[in-house]
């Protein structure tokens, strides 16, 4: 009946849009594909695709088929993955998924005696989820979410490790440097760069400046830390940072922070992890040494 190799099919087909640039993927010939899948039909007792011209449509069924497949094969990718892990002699993997552009360098800071105290387990950071890693989680592409925005779902669970304050970051020699704080009025006619995210999910207009009905002069994305501190040192905008993250780059470059409103903006990072696993104790002891590094860092 339904096998892991029927499962794998329908999903490439979907991916490559064809019956034989899937066979090709797969290894196999285009007969032996529509055979197995011909057979199955048969047995299922209703079709998986119609044919429409020469493309492929999926029924129903096959919609299904799709979604079953797309939820278990990374599964048992993973689990074939473990598996080898421990025929080597390695205990396991943890693949953290960043949903934080400015907390990489705070992350570095955790890899280094994590790897240390945990030399059978293999880490592996990604930073492709950074625009959405709840679906990576819930897929089993990673085992632990670094993210400032959690997303509460069932069978997920999400581990505060540190309080920061998200500040107005300014040149030195900004008319705002040396304030108090700034009020959102202040930046209408400011550039403000951010990291190339909807507004949406941006602090500084979520819950700063939409509240007060204020946009600033112009919107621009930047990808990296590095260039953006570097255009507000030169004088080119103002940026939304984490507090720590611009004592530490304030050291060699001529920014300051600045409170955003009289209250400022409160943030925490999070780890988020499947509920089924947070007993791994290689996974616990990542997130307990990121609680223990969190409370260093605010402080």
């Amino acid at each position: 009946m339904l096998e892991r190799a029927h499962l794998a099919i329908i999903r490439e087909v979907d991916r490559q849009g064809s019956l034989t640039a899937a066979a090709g993927v797969l290894c196999l010939t285009q007969s032996a594909l529509s055979h197995a899948m011909k057979k199955l039909e048969g047995q299922l007792g209703t079709d998986i695709w119609l044919r429409e011209g020469r493309s492929l449509r999926l029924t129903q069924a096959g919609e299904y088929l799709l979604a079953v497949a797309n939820r278990l094969l990374p599964q048992l990718d993973m689990a074939e993955q473990r598996v080898r892990q421990f025929a080597a002699g390695t205990r396991g993997a943890l693949r953290i998924g960043m949903e934080c552009h400015p907390c990489y360098q705070w992350l570095l800071k955790i890899v280094s005696p994590y790897l240390e105290a945990w030399p059978d387990v293999e880490v592996d950071v990604r930073q492709k989820f950074q625009f959405g890693g709840i679906a990576a989680l819930f897929g089993h592409e990673i085992d632990l979410l670094v993210t400032p925005d959690p997303l509460h779902k069932p069978g997920l669970h999400y581990e505060p490790v540190f309080d920061y304050e998200q500040v107005l970051v300014v040149s030195e020699r900004h008319a705002l440097a040396g304030a108090a704080h700034v009020l959102p009025a202040q930046l209408a006619e400011e550039v403000l760069i951010t990291y190339p995210v909807a507004v949406e999910r941006l602090d500084v207009y979520t819950q700063f400046l939409l509240p007060a009905g204020i946009t600033p002069r112009q919107h621009k994305p930047i990808e990296t830390t590095d260039i953006m501190l570097q255009m507000v040192a030169s004088g080119r905008g103002v940026a939304a940072l984490p507090r720590w993250l611009v004592q530490e780059y304030s050291a060699r470059l001529d920014i300051v922070p600045v409170k955003l409103g009289e209250h400022g903006v409160a943030k925490q990072i999070y780890l988020g992890a499947r509920e089924s696993e947070l007993q791994v104790d290689y996974l616990q002891a990542f997130i307990d040494l990121a609680r223990r590094s969190g409370a260093a860092t605010a402080g």
